[in-house]
């Protein structure tokens, strides 16, 4: 499709003053969180038994959690016991420490699920029973609060999911509840900055976005109920929507467990959640002090794996129950379903150099996808054959490398085209 452009958007974000690198930012799903790398001179095909297998390392701890890949080190959570443990690597896989920084989630899932958010470096990460945790690159625990209990946050029923939000020298996390629905931590002490007008209900697994519109900077997520929108310098609740009043007239039981990332483009803001959730297009006024719906659709509902914004096209999976769904195309402009096709199953999805990969959830089958609004265009393919438990961890792709978690297992393959190749082609 000529109008599936490759996103300008970046893996890490580097601020540049007077010539001098004076900040880095490795985050959950790429740059500004929107699943899509920014990577060129990628394989278009895999050999018939998947890209080269460069190496893996286990012992990592189970975990649900992606891993994140700075320019020299690679940072990963898991579960270990009862404890919640950060376990920083190499490039080549070799351990270089481990630091246990908080307790486990221990009611149901409770396998490490916090992607670590790697600023400045320091690394910023919650645990599974709500520790907000600043850790140096050495492992060095440098602050710490539990910000559920300080806060008196209402635990969603499968334990807190977050990857802390950065936003300017602020650290942001939701503990959700009758005291606050967000909070904001001063990124080198710790100390509170603000925290935002609560909701009155609980927060839920989604990973916050940061929206610039109008000249300002708005966080986006959502709790139990609604989406709501946070003034990020102030913490001041501008506005919610009530999402959960959008789906009383689909014909199809529902749950509250919002697990999907929003998008944002030019003014718009995508939201979408699983169990059977309609998805929604929201546009903001010219101060984002407002927001009202522009569109919904039913039929992409991912259950926690993700959505990919590519030129004018959503693409995604759905969710017809726990264990099965399928993969969707919703066009951005009209909500319009383009397609929905079966491939193994559902699971999550990223995007690099203008392809698509898709991880099924279910038993390992990953992906290389061409993107198309006319059909599911399914390249290559292979099974992930390492790790245990549910494939629930997002791919993270970085300097032609692919990072699969599995488990307490992590890969690593190639998908970088040979410099030779790539020269003689």
């Amino acid at each position: 499709m000529n109008n599936l452009k490759r996103s300008l958007f970046s893996f890490f974000l580097i601020v540049v003053v007077n010539g001098i690198v004076v900040a880095q930012l490795h985050d959950w799903r790429g740059a500004e969180r929107t699943g899509v790398y920014n990577e060129t001179g990628l394989l278009k095909q895999w050999a018939e038994s998947g890209p080269e297998l460069l190496w893996f390392s286990e012992g990592l701890g189970m975990g649900y959690s992606s891993a994140t890949v700075t320019d020299d080190a690679i940072y990963i959570t898991g579960r270990k016991d009862t404890i919640d443990v950060i376990t920083a690597l190499n490039l080549e896989g070799e351990k270089l420490w481990e630091t246990p920084f908080g307790k486990s989630w221990f009611r149901s899932y409770t396998d490490a699920r916090s992607t670590p958010t790697y600023y400045n470096g320091k690394i910023y990460l919650v645990s599974g029973s709500g520790e907000i945790v600043c850790v140096n690159k050495k492992g060095k625990i440098l602050w710490s609060d539990n910000h559920y209990e300080r806060f008196e946050g209402v635990f969603p029923r499968f334990g807190v999911s977050e990857s802390p939000l950065i936003v300017d020298d602020k650290v942001v996390v939701s503990p959700g509840g009758d005291v606050a629905s967000l909070v904001a931590y001063d990124l080198k002490s710790g100390k509170l900055i603000w925290k935002a007008e609560p909701v009155n209900e609980a927060t839920h697994y989604v990973n916050p976005v940061l929206v610039k519109h109008g000249g300002r900077e708005l966080i986006v997520t959502l709790t139990e109920n609604h989406i709501i929108g946070v003034d990020a310098e102030k913490g001041q609740l501008l506005w919610k929507v009530n999402y959960a009043g959008m789906n009383e007239n689909t014909g199809k039981r529902m749950r509250k467990n919002h697990a999907n990332t929003p998008i944002y483009r030019n003014g718009q803001i995508f939201v979408c959640s699983g169990y059977n959730h309609t998805s929604v297009m929201l546009k903001l006024n010219e101060d984002a002090s407002q927001t009202e719906v522009v569109w919904n659709n039913k039929d992409i509902d991912p259950h926690h794996g993700g959505v990919v914004l590519l030129g004018d096209h959503l693409f995604s999976s759905n969710y017809e129950n726990n264990a099965n769904g399928d993969w969707v195309c919703v066009d951005w402009n009209s909500g319009e379903t383009q397609w929905i096709e079966e491939w193994h199953n559902k699971g999550s999805i990223i995007s690099a150099d203008n392809m698509l990969y898709f991880y099924e959830e279910k038993a390992g089958n990953i992906g290389l996808v061409k993107p198309s609004a006319e059909k599911l265009d399914v390249i290559s393919e292979f099974k992930v054959d390492k790790g245990t438990g549910p494939h629930w961890s997002h791919p993270v792709i970085r300097d032609g490398k692919m990072y699969i978690r599995h488990g307490e297992v992590l890969m690593v393959y190639k998908v970088k085209i040979d410099s030779g190749l790539a020269s003689a082609e």
